[in-house]
């Protein structure tokens, strides 16, 4: 969720990071800031001239105008790539140049309406991650609520909702930023059922009619006509849920159900995972043991930060881009994913050196199995490189 600081922050960053863009070669020289990135993974969520009231406030929504520039861009710059592609990668199937693998998380129905086409327009083949309880807008994802009852009733109904919450009678959030960040991250799937219930019970509205109206979200139909313009579909939880509090127990429902669910929609199988608010720490090592054992071959986070030459298949990171000028664009996908990750070494590297002083273990990743295609974990020899 991006407020306006944010925005602006971002704005900021763009523009010092995208003077490189007038330089002469500006790749070559955002290659001083780190050779190693292979894989260009990029992610959208809503395509759409104007953000409704269960959008505005999200940050995850980009104007046609600026999603048509943002491919241009990476038709011109890059060398867009499928899921497939990249997975043939690992069996000794170089990669082209600057290879390039567009994505879009939480099924809106602007991504058949809009983005899809303008795909198949420019050869862009994409991967779309649904969450199947939000398909043929059956229900609201609790994001899209969040936002709407904050747009329409006010913030002292979200925290009413929260009160409903018995371990969260105390807690009290003064933005909407707030919620995302430091409530529905903790709180377990039967909070997250009792909160949810409290705001819908402040619209005073059944949800079917709430969700029918609103229409955000693809239809069966919608998912199944996705595989016209070579969009594969992936796995986002059914409920679009964190993955911290998810216990063994919860994943028969959240990850194995949305996976029967879109596959019987889709007609496709379904094999990528993408983790719900993008962070590793909601990667837990058991979900990503369960998606292991459970055969899917490719897994994406989104913290903005640059794939090594020695990619690893259960941790594919992808950066969110919104901007219209090319200077900015090189900015968010050149330029600060590298500038991140030199930052997250060197954090990384004093805290590994910690836990070696401490006789602590070191942090694990996934590689691909030969036999299966899919991730196994593995020994990471060089954590944060």
């Amino acid at each position: 969720m991006i407020s306006n600081r944010a925005d602006s922050r971002r704005a900021a960053l763009n523009l010092a990071a995208g003077t490189l863009w007038y330089l002469p070669r500006p790749f070559g020289l955002a290659q001083l800031l780190g050779r190693r990135y292979s894989l260009r993974c990029v992610l959208f969520h809503e395509i759409s001239d104007t953000e409704s009231s269960f959008t505005r406030g999200l940050g995850g929504t980009i104007t046609r105008k600026n999603f048509e520039a943002a491919l241009k861009f990476l038709t011109k710059h890059y060398t867009p790539v499928s899921l497939q592609d990249v997975l043939n990668s690992f069996g000794g199937h170089a990669l082209p140049p600057r290879p390039a693998l567009v994505t879009f998380d939480d099924g809106y129905a602007s991504v058949s309406n809009f983005a899809a086409p303008l795909c198949s327009k420019y050869g862009v083949p994409a991967v779309c991650f649904v969450n199947g309880s939000c398909l043929d807008n059956r229900e609201v994802a609790l994001d899209n609520l969040v936002t709407y009852v904050a747009n329409t009733v006010g913030l002292a109904a979200i925290n009413s909702a929260i009160r409903s919450v018995a371990a969260a009678q105390d807690f009290a959030v003064r933005t909407l930023a707030d919620v995302f960040a430091h409530f529905l991250p903790q709180i377990s799937l039967p909070a997250r059922a009792i909160f949810r219930s409290a705001l819908v019970e402040s619209l005073q509205i059944s949800e079917s009619d709430l969700a029918a109206n609103a229409g955000l979200y693809l239809t069966s139909e919608q998912l199944r006509d996705l595989a016209r313009f070579n969009f594969e579909i992936g796995n986002h939880t059914y409920t679009h849920v964190h993955g911290r509090p998810l216990s063994s127990d919860d994943f028969a429902h959240e990850i194995d159900a949305n996976k029967t669910a879109l596959e019987g929609a889709s007609g496709t199988k379904v094999r990528s995972f993408s983790v719900p608010y993008g962070s590793s720490t909601d990667l837990t090592p058991d979900l990503a043991r369960h998606l292991q054992q459970s055969g899917y071959e490719a897994i994406f986070l989104a913290e903005g930060r640059t794939n090594p030459a020695r990619m690893d298949p259960c941790r594919f990171d992808r950066v969110s881009i919104k901007s219209v000028l090319d200077s900015a664009l090189f900015s968010e996908v050149e330029v600060l994913p590298r500038l991140r990750t030199i930052t997250d070494q060197l954090f990384t590297s004093n805290a590994v050196n910690s836990r070696m002083e401490q006789g602590m273990p070191h942090a694990w990743q996934c590689s691909p199995r030969k036999d299966s295609g899919s991730c196994s974990p593995v020994p990471k020899e060089n954590p944060g490189l």
